[in-house]
């Protein structure tokens, strides 16, 4: 009888334990784990969420929230479309100083450069957009079309490969990559 009275104090005890210590605990521990989360944290933009990648086809549309956020951004964008490749640089590298982590921006800039025949500067920027977003369909699409200029097109096969594997529907980037591959491939067999 000693026995159960004592397995019943110690269950009692853990019992009341695990009571109080679960009346501690702050409410967002307690709360079951989906459905039940403040809605603040679920708001919250990850990185898959981001835009994949606005082409050049685009330019003159607003395809980004923060080309109305940053005023350089959408006069980057507006120097694009007027063809003044040395203001669209200045845009836009003041607004890559406001926002460093932007992909788009830096896609826009090695664009930009590749259109003045600055191919070194231009490739610089398309791999630090990779770098910042590697699912850049349009940076990869560019990116080949530079290593074309440069007679590599072994580099920009690769990244019509990479493009495929990002584009699960047809994607423009990828048709416009390949069929400048083939009208590079049929001005060499010449």
């Amino acid at each position: 009888m000693i026995r159960v009275v004592a397995v019943a104090t110690v269950l009692g005890t853990l019992v009341a334990g695990v009571v109080l210590y679960t009346k501690s605990l702050p409410q967002w521990q307690i709360k079951p784990p989906f459905g039940g989360l403040d809605r603040k944290a679920e708001t919250a933009i990850t990185p898959e969420a981001w835009p994949i990648c606005t082409t050049m086809v685009s330019v003159v549309a607003s395809d980004a929230d923060w080309a109305q956020l940053d005023p350089d951004f959408k006069a980057g964008k507006r120097a694009l479309v007027a063809e003044d490749w040395t203001g669209a640089i200045k845009a836009f590298e003041l607004a890559a100083l406001r926002d460093p982590l932007n992909a788009d921006t830096q896609n826009y800039i090695g664009y930009a450069y590749r259109r003045l025949r600055q191919l070194g500067p231009a490739i610089g920027h398309y791999q630090r957009a990779l770098t910042l977003n590697p699912r850049h369909r349009s940076a990869h699409e560019h990116l080949g079309e530079a290593y074309l200029v440069l007679g590599e097109p072994d580099k920009a096969e690769q990244l019509l490969t990479a493009l495929e594997d990002l584009c699960l529907i047809p994607c423009e980037e990828y048709d416009d990559l390949k069929r400048a591959i083939a009208a590079y491939k049929r001005l060499a067999a010449r």
